[in-house]
């Protein structure tokens, strides 16, 4: 009952009221990101949802399109501006995709949306994380973020798909909170995001 009907509604109802509350913020945060970043405040990006469903997910962007004399884009480290690593510290960041749990890409709790470019390295079991609505927050983020190895990551997203209940979405808000004030596992042991997950499959193989 709570997966299929009151999940959704209370998704809807509570990302309209966090979007009307937020809004100043947001106005704030369109204005100041055009600035820094020198043009679109906004990072969108496809991602997979629901049964793999592909939808564009929409933050704000902490990182500058800086290119090398190639034309490539330089690490991210280097585009990753004092700004952007605000955002990343506090969330405030991911505040757009607000709109996405309103349009039902998205839940407030779920597994993280990751890379579409991930779909093909994921085991059977691994594939079930995209049984219900990738979240704004989830188990994983609530219980170490970035700081986690993929096993850990996998594992805790797997938990949360088979033991989906009201209970644990607030146990997971809370803790989510807790970790944003705490501003832990922002960044990786080996990145200031995440690991590429394809990498870190392909090194696995080659082990």
């Amino acid at each position: 009952m709570y997966i299929k009907f009151i999940k959704r509604i209370l998704d809807f109802v509570f990302s309209l009221s966090a979007l009307i509350v937020f809004s100043p913020i947001i106005i704030i945060m369109i204005v100041a990101g055009a600035i820094v970043m020198k043009g679109n405040p906004f990072f969108v990006q496809p991602r997979p949802g629901k049964k793999e469903k592909v939808f564009k997910l929409i933050k704000f962007r902490t990182m500058t399109c800086e290119k090398d004399t190639n034309d490539n884009l330089l690490p991210d480290e280097e585009r990753l501006v004092p700004y952007g690593k605000f955002l990343r510290a506090s969330s405030l960041d991911e505040l757009p995709e607000l709109i996405n749990i309103l349009k039902g890409d998205m839940s407030i709790v779920g597994p993280r949306p990751l890379l579409v470019k991930y779909l093909p390295y994921y085991s059977e079991e691994q594939k079930h994380r995209h049984d219900v609505r990738p979240g704004l927050t989830g188990y994983a983020q609530a219980n170490g973020r970035n700081l986690l190895s993929w096993e850990e990551r996998f594992q805790l997203d797997l938990y949360y798909v088979n033991n989906v209940s009201l209970l644990l979405d607030i146990k997971i808000l809370f803790k989510t909170v807790a970790a944003v004030f705490k501003r832990e596992g922002i960044s990786s042991e080996t990145s200031v995001t995440m690991e590429d997950f394809a990498e870190y499959v392909e090194s696995q193989n080659t082990v």
